[in-house]
């Protein structure tokens, strides 16, 4: 299994990805906006030259806080589940962060994700109650 932080050279891996890893297809044009934001990040894990987890984050600042590191997304395909993918996944991204002098990561998830929160859990985030509302913005169908 080989880990790697996606750079903007990187585009063309994004085309051979495992069923269940992107919760949609993966799109050029957006593949490319992602990869060319530095503040934008994207953890793989490859087997056989085939992406089969990622971990996508975001280098958050806010002007009244220190820089941030947001996971949005973690996933892995099923047929590698339980084997420790996201959790390397994840502690790649943390390394990212604390490059770019980051105090913090967060994560967002609900009580129902046990698989999430018993990885969260592991790596010693600290649980905390919190409520989250999403707003639709439009009407397009792939939101």
């Amino acid at each position: 299994m080989e880990y790697k932080l996606l750079d903007s050279e990187d585009e063309k891996l994004l085309e051979d990805t495992e069923d269940g890893v992107f919760d949609r297809e993966v799109r050029p044009d957006l593949a490319s906006q992602f990869l060319s934001d530095p503040r934008h990040h994207i953890a793989v894990a490859i087997e056989d030259s085939t992406i089969v987890g990622i971990a996508s984050a975001v280098n958050y600042i806010h002007p009244d806080k220190p820089d941030e590191i947001w996971i949005n997304e973690v996933a892995v395909a099923k047929a590698f589940h339980r084997k420790g993918i996201a959790d390397a996944l994840l502690k790649l991204l943390f390394q990212c962060g604390r490059k770019l002098g980051c105090e913090e990561a967060w994560v967002l998830t609900d009580e129902s994700n046990i698989p999430g929160n018993r990885l969260y859990s592991k790596l010693d985030g600290v649980q905390k109650r919190q409520m989250m509302y999403s707003f639709k913005l439009s009407d397009d169908e792939r939101q």
